[in-house]
């Protein structure tokens, strides 16, 4: 049966993504026991298919049902080796990453990795065309319980802000500053060759960080009257200065791309994509933390009363629905204005349970367009903050070193408000010497 039409924000999506930089969402649950795979079934069926889009394919321009579909071919189990260690995990999730999904089938699945002593990693891949991370957060709730015994009702992540203030910016906003806005995006220089662009490959590699209090990095932001995105966005700045500085190269200021919710209240829980992109100039180039905080606190100062994302989400519409070739030319201007994507979606502030486990850590990797080839993802769960890389291999071959100066320069940012994350010791004064 014929169902929803493709948005064409989805559609734009789903004609983006190429062999080389695939456009699907990965989520990564771990647990400390083995899951009931039985019970894990049950629940999908219940509760994820009680969305429609998880049990159609794209068919033309609509989303249609598949027939005798069964939630069973999308649950895989893979046991892993003796002696499984975090760096077998990592080629383990970065295969599935590299790996396309059928698009004979709906376009998502979940391979649970089972170590010998009972530990599991539950890999979630979803296409972006079925939604936006924010969204499928929500449906990461909806198929979670508060308790083992399950049955609750699912509390709300902490939102980010709704998509009404930027609605209201850019109805505000003339016609021509709004054109301006776009013509100064579009006009922007190309980005400076670094190692962390180039031509792509057909392996990934993702990588994650311990965690950190949610707690302290917020102390941190208070002392230096910012936002919490405002040091976790000025430690991956010094971090990847220090990853270029490691490999012996003079790190120029690069630009990023941010995903901005453009979503009311009520359409939280709706699927689809409804976000914008903003392009975010990193520092890298300047040699200390408070230089580097300071610059970043202005610019996402600025960008918070711009409606640049609202403006780029209405372009990937008019590409979404336009002729293939004029999406590709779009993909490719953008994506020559920025070395990585960057995002922060935050998770559940209370601990959650799937299928009568306990979810110990729960990280994402986001997809990347066009050339770009390093997505960096944050994340906050039950009180803690991860990093999470997504790199093509062929660009970045060592992403924990890059995830090792994160901490060192959230370190460093905690000495400038006379906080402390982690071990002491860093001088937020001087230069941030290479990654180790």
């Amino acid at each position: 049966m014929a169902g929803e039409r493709l948005g064409s924000v989805d559609r734009a999506w789903l004609r983006l993504d190429r062999p080389d930089n695939p456009m699907r969402i990965t989520g990564v649950l771990t647990f400390d026991a083995p899951l009931d795979l039985a019970r894990l079934r049950r629940t999908l069926e219940e509760r994820l298919l009680a969305l429609p889009r998880f049990r159609q394919r794209v068919e033309g321009s609509r989303w249609v049902d598949v027939e005798g579909f069964d939630v069973a071919d999308h649950v895989e189990h893979v046991v892993l080796p003796p002696g499984a260690d975090r760096a077998l995990l990592s080629r383990r999730i970065g295969a599935l990453v590299s790996t396309r999904l059928d698009p004979a089938r709906p376009l998502w699945r979940l391979t649970a990795l089972e170590n010998p002593d009972g530990r599991t990693v539950l890999v979630a891949r979803v296409h972006h065309c079925v939604g936006d991370g924010f969204a499928l957060m929500a449906v990461l709730l909806g198929i979670t319980d508060a308790s083992p015994e399950g049955g609750d009702a699912p509390r709300e992540v902490d939102r980010p802000p709704s998509g009404g203030g930027w609605r209201r910016r850019l109805s505000s906003a003339s016609l021509g500053a709004s054109a301006l806005d776009l013509l100064r995006l579009l006009a922007a220089p190309r980005q400076p060759e670094t190692r962390l662009r180039g031509p792509l490959g057909l392996r990934k590699r993702v990588a994650w960080s311990p965690p950190v209090p949610l707690s302290e990095v917020k102390a941190t932001a208070r002392a230096l009257g910012g936002t919490v995105n405002d040091v976790l966005m000025a430690a991956v700045a010094g971090a990847l200065r220090r990853y270029l500085l490691a490999h012996g190269e003079r790190p120029p200021a690069l630009r990023c791309t941010v995903p901005v919710s453009l979503r009311a209240v009520s359409e939280m829980r709706a699927l689809g994509n409804r976000f914008g992109l903003v392009f975010v100039d990193l520092p890298l180039d300047l040699a200390t933390p408070r230089a580097r905080y300071a610059a970043l606190k202005r610019r996402m100062d600025r960008l918070k009363r711009s409606p640049e994302a609202l403006l780029l989400w209405q372009l990937m519409r008019l590409t979404g629905a336009g002729p293939r070739w004029l999406e590709a030319l779009a993909a490719a201007v953008l994506g020559a204005k920025a070395s990585m994507v960057v995002t922060n979606v935050p998770g559940p502030r209370e601990p959650r349970y799937l299928a009568g486990q306990r979810i110990q850590t729960i990280m994402f990797w986001v997809p990347q367009a066009g050339r770009i080839g390093v997505g960096v993802s944050v994340f906050s769960y039950a009180g803690e903050v991860r990093l999470g890389l997504s790199v093509d291999e062929r660009l970045v071959r060592d992403p924990e070193r890059v995830l090792q100066a994160f901490g060192d320069e959230l370190e460093a940012l905690a000495g400038l408000g006379g906080e402390v994350i982690g071990r002491a010791g860093a001088d937020p004064s001087a230069p941030s010497p290479p990654a180790r």
